[in-house]
């Protein structure tokens, strides 16, 4: 380690305590992932069906889109909060533990809700323990990775949020037909044992001694949308919150699309059985094309063609469960969307970079664009659930999310100093 610096944490050298570090964060992160693909796709969905089958799919948009408008809240309170903490533990610690306790007992809790209500309080609980946890994980980043080592540590960070979700989507199948709805507790002990183990390895110093800045947290918070003022960034932005909104549109009811769309129809064990299949199934091209289209965009310096082509090819891949609806075009779908997806992972964030109106307030606009992402995902579910509720039928969410991922890509047309 580098000598420590003027606000007090450290930046690591190449050797041993950077690879633990490296090793700790990816664990604590795939645990976080593992909550979002597990619970919120496959143990949600089975237990709202459980409480109510007839009006699953609008309980499922509603308790979906409470959950991800409350992260979006709370996402920048906890990253400007966490900056301005101070104790013996430093600034990140404190929020990492006490995130890990929330999501334990919003899960835990779960497992025994009799109503809507009630799975909503505890999802919602523990989905601001998981901010918690997060939000302050990804900062340790800019506080300790050398500039020259953050492209590696984004894609060890990505390879675990990938890794995460789809291993917790098939963990979540394989526990749900055993154990039912105390699955839940094996993702809250994932969380809470991976955040103690990353807290534990990866010391970071004592932020006792830190010098608070001169604006008050309430100025720091009202900057964040400082950054759509500037015309690039703005339809960057745009563009995120599209590609998401027709991510999550498709995505919100694919457990029950096993059911009642695709032909022939599945029960619900077998339903949660075949999602983790598909996710399976879409890792191995949804990797290769981070990797290969990451390099690709550093190598002839170029990111809209990359991000483009992405929301193009996964609305061409809605097409085609839109026209056949049959577990082999939902393997198509999953498959071919995987590759878009992965371009898009790599690519994106790059782009988002590039167009950063103001270098020095980096983490506060790059907050913005997660922001996008969280915006799209709360969007995605509401466009569903409204399309459903409207036509009774599951061809026209696909056909709405194709809509949503063209529009993305247009959205990135009027980008002028990124190329």
């Amino acid at each position: 380690m580098s000598a420590i610096a003027p606000h007090h944490t450290f930046i690591y050298e190449r050797g041993g305590a950077m690879h633990l570090y490296m090793a700790a964060y990816a664990l604590a992160a795939l645990a976080g992932a593992a909550l979002w693909g597990g619970v919120g796709n496959v143990l949600i969905p089975l237990h709202v069906q459980q409480l109510d089958e007839a009006a699953k799919a609008g309980n499922l948009a509603l308790i979906k889109s409470v959950a991800v408008a409350v992260t979006m809240v709370m996402q920048p309170l906890v990253g400007v909060a966490s900056d301005r903490t101070r104790s013996r533990w430093g600034r990140r610690a404190p929020w990492l533990v006490a995130g890990a306790l929330a999501t334990a007992a919003g899960l835990a809790g779960m497992q025994f809700a009799t109503a809507v209500w009630q799975l909503l309080t505890g999802w919602v609980a523990a989905q601001v323990g998981i901010t918690m946890v997060m939000g302050p994980l990804a900062a340790t980043v800019a506080d300790r990775m050398p500039a020259a080592q953050r492209g590696i540590m984004s894609a060890v960070a990505g390879a675990g949020l990938l890794l995460g979700f789809t291993l917790g989507i098939a963990l979540a199948s394989a526990l749900y037909a055993r154990f039912g709805l105390g699955s839940y507790l094996v993702f809250a002990s994932g969380v809470m044992v991976f955040s103690a183990l990353f807290v534990a390895v990866a010391r970071d110093r004592s932020s006792l001694g830190m010098q608070q800045g001169a604006a008050g947290m309430l100025a720091h918070v009202l900057s964040c949308t400082h950054a759509l003022r500037d015309w690039d960034f703005r339809f960057v932005w745009l563009a995120r919150i599209l590609m998401m909104c027709g991510y999550a549109t498709a995505a919100t009811y694919t457990v029950y699309m096993l059911q009642s769309y695709i032909e022939p129809g599945q029960t619900a064990a077998q339903a949660a059985t075949t999602v983790s299949l598909l996710h399976l199934a879409a890792v191995p091209g949804t990797l290769l094309a981070m990797v290969v289209a990451g390099r690709w965009s550093d190598r002839v310096m170029r990111r809209k063609p990359f991000v483009i082509g992405a929301s193009f090819l996964l609305a061409a891949s809605m097409a085609v469960p839109l026209a056949w609806p049959a577990l082999p075009a939902l393997y198509i779908q999953f498959v071919v969307g995987g590759v878009a997806f992965g371009t898009f992972l790599a690519v994106d964030q790059a782009l988002l970079i590039d167009v950063l109106p103001n270098k020095d307030a980096a983490g506060r606009d790059l907050g913005m664009g997660q922001f996008a992402a969280n915006l799209g995902s709360l969007l995605g579910p509401v466009l569903a659930g409204a399309v459903l509720a409207g036509t009774g039928g599951y061809r026209l969410v696909w056909l709405a999310a194709l809509l949503a991922l063209v529009v993305s890509a247009l959205a990135l047309m009027p980008v002028k100093h990124a190329r």
